[in-house]
Parts: C-alpha cells; sequence; structure tokens
C-alpha cells in the first residue's frame, strides 16, 4: 500500500477477494402425485413391408429327403428354397441326356448370389462375352470365396446363354438380347391396401381364386392353386408394402415391331440330389414339380403385377394382354446350349409361363385393394 501511495498512481492496489457465496436454499415445491401413462393406440399388427420371400417364409424349413440345397437372389435373402429334386420315376437313361456345364460346381447360398451378381455385368449379345464372364466372375471373387477359377465358372455359365428360351421368346437365346432390351434387377416397392395409409387387406389365399378362375385346366400350374391353402400360407395378410427385384426384364419384339416384355428369374438349384447332373433332371415335369415345391408361381405372379405396373406408366398404347410377354424361369444348370433336348416344345432348364394378363390385372386389383 505504501509502494502505491509513493507511486504518483502509477501503482495501484486493489481487494479481488471475492465474498463468501451465499448458502442455497430450495425452494418449497408441492409434492405432485406420479402416474404411469396409458397406451391406449391400436397397433396395426398386419401392416407389414413383405416380399415373396417373406410370404412363404417357414414353408421349407424343414429339408426332407430329396431336397436340395438354395441360392438366394440377394445376399441375406433365401428366396431360392430347398425344392424337390427329380420329378416323377427316374429313367433308366437319365445319364444318356447332355450333361449339365454346371455339374461340378458347387451349389449354396454364396455360389448363388455370385452368380447373380455375375450375370448382372455381363453383356450376353457381347462377341466376346465369354471374356466378360471371366472378368466379371474374377472381380466377384470366384476363386477368392468358392476356389473356383473364373475360366471355369465363364465355360460352365456360356451354354445357359445359348440356349434357346423356347416359344415365348421366338427361340432367341439369352446372347441374342442386347443389354438395350434388358433390365436388370428391377427393384420394386408396391403398396399393398393403401400403404402407408391402408384401406383394407388381402390374404394369400385369395390368390387360389384368382388361379382357379383365370387358369385353363390343362395349364402346367394349374393345380398351384390348392398349394396355396397350406395353413402356413393361405391366411397370411398382405397389408403395407410390398418389395422385391426382378432379375431381369427382357424386352421381345413381334415382327410388326410390338414389344413384349417377359420376366426372367435365374435359378441355380440343383435338382438331382447326389446323381450325375444331366438335362433329364430340367425337363418341363422336374421344373414344374420344382415350380410348385418352392412356391415359385406365386413369386412370378408378384414379379408380373410389379412389372404390369412399371410398364402402364411408361410403355405407349400400353395394354396388359398385348404388352406383357409372360414368365421365364431359368434353372440355369440344366441349359446345356445350343443342343438342349426340347421336350413337349419347352428346352430343358428353361420353364415358362405366361400367366393370362387377366390373372395377372386382377391380382394388381388384389393386392391394391380393389375387388379381385
Amino acid at each position: 500500500m505504501a509502494l502505491a501511495a509513493g507511486s504518483g498512481g502509477c501503482i495501484g492496489v486493489e481487494d479481488v477477494r471475492r465474498p463468501a457465496p451465499s448458502a442455497l436454499r430450495r425452494e418449497a415445491v408441492a409434492a405432485r402425485q406420479l402416474s404411469v401413462r396409458a397406451f391406449d393406440r391400436v397397433l396395426d399388427r398386419a401392416w407389414a413391408r413383405t416380399s415373396y420371400t417373406g410370404l412363404t417364409a417357414g414353408l421349407h424349413e424343414e429339408p426332407h429327403p430329396g431336397h436340395v440345397s438354395s441360392e438366394p437372389e440377394t445376399p441375406g435373402i433365401a428366396d431360392e428354397p430347398e425344392v424337390a429334386a427329380g420329378g416323377g420315376v427316374r429313367s433308366a437313361s437319365a445319364q444318356e441326356w447332355p450333361a449339365s456345364p454346371m455339374a461340378d460346381l458347387p451349389g449354396g447360398a454364396a455360389f448363388g448370389t455370385l452368380v447373380h451378381g455375375v450375370l448382372e455385368v455381363v453383356d450376353f449379345s457381347s462377341s466376346e462375352v465369354r471374356d466378360e464372364l471371366v472378368v466379371a466372375g474374377s472381380a466377384a471373387g470366384t476363386e477368392r470365396f468358392l476356389g473356383i477359377p473364373a475360366a471355369d465358372l465363364a465355360d460352365a455359365l456360356l451354354p445357359a446363354l445359348l440356349t434357346p428360351l423356347g416359344t415365348l421368346a421366338d427361340g432367341r437365346r439369352l446372347a441374342d438380347i442386347p443389354t438395350a432390351d434388358r433390365l436388370d434387377e428391377l427393384e420394386f416397392e408396391l403398396p399393398l391396401a393403401g400403404g402407408d395409409t391402408p384401406t383394407g387387406e388381402a390374404r394369400v389365399g385369395e390368390v387360389a381364386a384368382l388361379l382357379r378362375r383365370h387358369l385353363p385346366a390343362d395349364d402346367p400350374l394349374a393345380g398351384y392353386a390348392d398349394d396355396l391353402a397350406a395353413p402356413l400360407l393361405v391366411s397370411r395378410r398382405m397389408r403395407g408394402f410390398l418389395t422385391g427385384s426382378i432379375d431381369a426384364v427382357l424386352r421381345v419384339r413381334s415382327e410388326d415391331g410390338t414389344p413384349r416384355y417377359l420376366v426372367a428369374d435365374y435359378k441355380t438349384n440343383r435338382l438331382a440330389g447326389e446323381d450325375l447332373l444331366t438335362a433329364w433332371h430340367y425337363r418341363p415335369e422336374a421344373m414344374t414339380a420344382a415350380m410348385r415345391d418352392a412356391h415359385y408361381p406365386l413369386q412370378a405372379l408378384l414379379y408380373s403385377v410389379a412389372l404390369h405396373r412399371f410398364l402402364r406408366w411408361r410403355q405407349p398404347g400400353y395394354a396388359p394382354e398385348v404388352h406383357l410377354g409372360g414368365v421365364l424361369y431359368l434353372f440355369l444348370r440344366g441349359m446345356c446350349g445350343p443342343d438342349t433336348p426340347v421336350v413337349d416344345g419347352m428346352p430343358c432348364g428353361v420353364f415358362s409361363w405366361t400367366p393370362p394378363a387377366a390373372l395377372v390385372t386382377g391380382l394388381s386389383d388384389l393386392l391394391h385393394g380393389g375387388a379381385s
């Protein structure tokens, strides 16, 4: 203090000590009575985002003798359930039929997923398609993940691209369809009975009534309506959204230039158990049995509805009976190239089906929530 007094005002001294804080006192608060809030909303348990896989879940969880491994289209989603091998009495000359080019390749989910990925990126009509298959297989990791040289996978898949697809495609092969006429992995999400704002609901069993109404008695899948009566399936409700992805939509043109659109689905199911795999295992009778056992007809119809809704917004002058060309389920292991046997007008490995346009539009109305 003395130093400051004699500094002529150059030095100042201030007391910076803070006063002691006053004691905090809590204000008196009146006691409140607490209660548990009541949940008075109603949950819509029927509403779901589902798919073919979801609708058929639980139907194939108990494999039985003769069933084969499944391969999914989308990693983690198995939509190729185990299906019965063969179909009918085994022919003594089965081994005399052309051997499957994929007979020595493994089954399982990883293999099926890889094959789908390869086919999605390859230009089937390219003059160097084998080289493209090798490159795509190598990029997908055939050798790293499956122990299969990419060249071996390419040689096994090439015959499938060179197999005539039958009457629905006017005898064309996949190799005859340029990328401009092929739409890969068409994803869809369709509202069911109003979607976010439900207006009703449909049940899987109602699809059976549509099948009985529209399929002629000689249709190869006429009996599938009875399969939909499975206890785990018939009462399943469709309300919310339907999702999925179509492997490929193929556009073929009639002689007058009118386009027709085909739903194409690749299947890598092995239908021979432990037997030597030949084209015989993929004759129409065997494929029909496999289709019904796996509930593929339901998948085919749902995909046809998705294509129908896609085209009605995009195809000028769209008419379902003109532009919906049908369904091709391509069992790749049975497609043996140009010399693939043809049985009852159907190439082995190529299951073709033409659901009537009225069946497709009727199912679309049912899913929408209108009259079936």
